[in-house]
């Protein structure tokens, strides 16, 4: 049999049974639709476990209670309680501490600049605003390693001070 003769009888299959070609069709198509449906299952269920449903939650706002008495703290115990890790080994392009010649470019665009960059955070370095420490008294670790390395930038002041 040719190509054309199978064409032709099932063409004319269809013309003599049009209702039952429509009913084939109208089969084909739902076992597609049903096949589709049975595989497309969610990727996983632990998606909707307990610990994964509340790491999805955000809070919409946290208080923070801090000792109101604590002695704020000086550049080099900022320095070595939260930036010591990166810069005395120089990690993931940190300057390190007291190399004037990778903190020089950066002393010179000014302790605001250098400033924002510890608070906001810049590349590899998260932003440390926030934190265990006020604004200020990362400000003060900032001059401290500013001034290990050239820069002549005046230790902050506490705001709240008396």
């Amino acid at each position: 049999m040719s190509e054309q003769h199978q064409s032709n009888d099932l063409l004319g299959l269809i013309k003599q049974h049009p209702l039952h070609a429509f009913l084939a069709g109208l089969v084909a198509v739902a076992l597609l639709v049903l096949i589709l449906v049975v595989n497309s299952k969610p990727a996983s269920t632990a998606s909707f476990s307990p610990e994964a449903v509340a790491g999805r939650i955000q809070k919409v706002g946290a208080v923070e209670i801090r000792d109101a008495n604590r002695a704020a703290r000086s550049g080099e115990e900022v320095f070595k309680a939260q930036c010591t890790n990166c810069h005395t080994a120089g990690l993931v392009g940190a300057p390190k501490f007291g190399d004037a010649g990778a903190w020089g470019p950066r002393i010179a665009k000014g302790y605001e600049a250098l400033l924002t960059s510890a608070l906001k955070g810049k590349g590899a370095m998260g932003p440390q605003g926030g934190g265990d420490f006020a604004d200020f008294e990362i400000g003060r670790g900032v001059a401290y390693m500013a001034n290990a390395a050239g820069g002549k930038f005046a230790e902050p002041k506490d705001p709240n001070a008396k």
